[in-house]
């Protein structure tokens, strides 16, 4: 079996191309992981408690009005009380009043979650590792679907019972 020089021509081309493409995606993935909250324009930290930090990762932004001012640096769960600490940075130009509250929301509904900050009008500003008092943890999607699910069922079954007249104990028999 004879390959002919443009038959070997053409795989040493394809082969090439592969190799290429298998590099650029290797790269490609190793920028995503090493760069992946590696972003750190100095600025000082805050700390924040809330009771559910789901889908809040380090790395994760930290906004002001939209515009991103900081990215979450740290998490863990305050043995005393159980509750998911945060910690994160904010850019040394954004001075935040002591009663800024700190959400935990998301661009959209399958989107990452980030911390959305609201300043306050207090005159006093926030310290470096001081305390948001002012926190609202993340909803959870499934949670809020199957209070919504519950609520649906629960309206039909009254609504059942009274068109038909029956008590809930009667269709249990």
């Amino acid at each position: 079996m004879f390959v002919t020089s443009s038959k070997k021509t053409q795989q040493i081309i394809e082969l090439i191309t592969g190799l290429i493409v298998i590099v650029v995606f290797i790269t490609a993935v190793t920028f995503a992981i090493i760069g992946h909250g590696q972003r750190n324009d100095g600025g000082y930290s805050l700390k924040a408690s809330f009771e559910h930090i789901d889908g809040l990762d380090v790395g994760s932004d930290v906004k002001l009005a939209g515009v991103t001012v900081g990215q979450v640096t740290g998490q863990k769960v305050n043995p005393k009380d159980y509750k998911a600490t945060v910690v994160f940075t904010v850019r040394p130009d954004v001075s935040l009043p002591t009663d800024t509250a700190a959400v935990i929301t998301s661009d959209s509904l399958l989107g990452g979650k980030y911390i959305d900050l609201s300043p306050g009008g207090d005159e006093k500003v926030l310290k470096p590792n001081q305390f948001l008092t002012h926190t609202q943890g993340s909803i959870s999607l499934q949670e809020l679907l199957s209070k919504f699910i519950f609520s649906v069922t629960d309206n039909m079954s009254k609504t059942d019972n009274k068109t038909t007249g029956d008590k809930p104990s009667d269709k249990l028999q």
